[in-house]
């Protein structure tokens, strides 16, 4: 078993995928995923913790395709990928067509297939998963394309076909702002991006871990998009370097796809307590920890899990980065309290089984309702629940057991309740940017223009809190509402100048 080689190693040439037996292989053929390292070991580092496919191996994964006449593996991806036809290129070894294919309605598929929640999206929607067959593995053979393509040098920066005298200014690097930057840049657009931290990325950089995600796979893309004349101003912060206003002042439109950061807070007794911390500030000082900088909150054991009795609140994906994160720094114990049971847990499925395959203990039906200590807190008090009667979506409503308080002992108590959008107007000046009661961004759905002209936004700063994949969809919706609206106002210049 091999470990997965950095993503700037070259690595040899694939070998040939081996003799083409054809599609529909799922009754003679099991759903296999790479090999995947030992809990033991995968504890011990921060790699990605699934090695390389082998060659043969995916193709035989992809020839498992039932090429259904309606496929819900594509229905389901929030980029409509055309997930047959790049697994039937695939089985037939050719992986230059699968790449361009599954390339042409992604712009960072290596990423989705390592992250997206595919036993959500396509894979939980297989048509033979449906039949008791068991889902391809399509992420993984996603993956393995890109990844292939990568090193084949496959890969190369955008070349428009005629530079255009337009420019568009976007705010946020993160996946949404990359997407739309791409898009952009194959019209023609002088692309400028905008963002406040010193790494392009966003959350791919500093929110998801590297045993989920490698940061040179990231950097990768982030130097394809400069190579392809793609403008970054990075460590610019709009509403500190330059207000909104100033900003669109220097370009034809402006994208705004800042993400969303801002941690929901636990309202309880002693919540103020030292050693309470929101999860993105945990989940950043490891991260960065990781990339070489300077983390003093780390140095100083404040967001160290190393040597303690840790515990998680939330149920998301963004918990199980954090659990998973404390397990490799050392921690003593690692509990995740849910407030429902496993089958109604937001999370990956799969996430859940890597956790608990590194000694993570889920703690189910519990929720917190307050933290115990002097200053700094010891123990979480918390109360079992069951499920009672479903709210007005269907999904059943947590209800207190009586007298059933206990205290679980905790050194770090790490907070994953989701994100709410940042008060934009009062951060970029501009009191005139419409927001919703929730703080998201109001815009125009066909569009995706707000109420201010040439003003668009995109990614979670519309949605709220989502998965990368559906950001890189509105990324690639914006480029296009973007140049739609460019392209007619140049038209109507153009007739009343005759």
């Amino acid at each position: 078993m091999t470990k997965r080689s950095k993503a700037s190693t070259p690595r040899a040439p694939k070998a040939p995928a081996g003799d083409y037996k054809g599609m529909l292989q799922f009754v003679e053929t099991d759903p296999q995923m790479p090999d995947k390292r030992g809990a033991e070991e995968r504890r011990k580092d921060f790699d990605e913790i699934y090695c390389e496919f082998e060659p043969v191996r995916a193709a035989e994964q992809a020839s498992r395709c039932s090429q259904c006449g309606v496929p819900f593996c594509q229905v389901h991806c929030p980029l409509q990928n055309n997930i047959p036809d790049w697994l039937m290129l695939t089985a037939a070894g050719r992986l230059e067509e699968a790449y361009a294919l599954a390339s042409a309605t992604n712009n960072m598929p290596e990423i989705c297939g390592r992250i997206c929640p595919q036993d959500r999206l396509c894979e939980g929607n297989c048509v033979i998963e449906q039949s008791g067959h068991g889902a391809v593995t399509i992420g993984s053979v996603e993956k393995y394309i890109t990844d292939t393509a990568w090193e084949m040098g496959w890969i190369k920066p955008v070349q428009p076909a005629r530079e255009l005298d337009l420019s568009v200014g976007i705010v946020g690097a993160g996946p949404a702002g990359m997407a739309a930057a791409e898009q952009l840049r194959r019209k023609g657009y002088q692309v400028h991006v905008y963002d406040r931290y010193d790494r392009v990325g966003g959350l791919l950089v500093y929110g998801i871990p590297n045993f989920k995600l490698e940061k040179d796979v990231v950097a990768r893309r982030s130097k394809l998009l400069h190579d392809s004349g793609v403008n970054f101003h990075m460590e610019f912060e709009i509403g500190r370097d330059a207000s909104l206003a100033e900003v669109k002042a220097r370009h034809d439109a402006v994208l705004i796809a800042t993400g969303v950061y801002r941690p929901r807070e636990l309202h309880a007794p002693g919540s103020g307590l030292d050693g309470i911390v929101p999860a993105l500030d945990y989940l950043t000082a490891s991260n960065r920890k990781g990339l070489g900088d300077s983390v003093p909150d780390f140095d100083s054991g404040r967001l160290d899990a190393n040597g303690k009795n840790v515990v998680v609140i939330g149920g998301g994906d963004t918990a199980m980065d954090c659990v998973r994160t404390a397990t490799r720094q050392g921690a003593k114990s690692v509990k995740c309290l849910y407030r429902r049971d496993r089958g109604n847990m937001p999370g990956s499925r799969r996430e859940v089984e890597h956790a608990e395959e590194e000694g993570v203990e889920f703690v189910w039906l519990t929720q917190p309702v307050a933290f115990l200590g002097e200053e700094t807190v010891r123990a979480v008090r918390a109360e079992i629940m069951r499920l009672g009667a479903p709210d007005a979506s269907g999904r059943q409503m947590p209800e207190v057991i009586d007298n059933s308080a206990h205290n679980i002992d905790a050194d770090l108590v790490i907070t994953a309740l989701g994100f709410d959008p940042e008060d934009l107007p009062a951060m970029f000046g501009e009191k005139n940017l419409p927001v919703t009661r929730w703080g998201t961004v109001k815009i125009d759905y066909g569009t995706l223009m707000t109420p201010m002209e040439g003003v668009f936004a995109a990614g979670d700063i519309v949605r709220g809190a989502s998965l990368v994949v559906w950001a890189v969809r509105d990324g690639r919706d914006a480029a296009e509402g973007i140049h739609t609206w460019l392209r007619s106002r140049r038209e109507d210049a153009l007739a009343l100048a005759s």
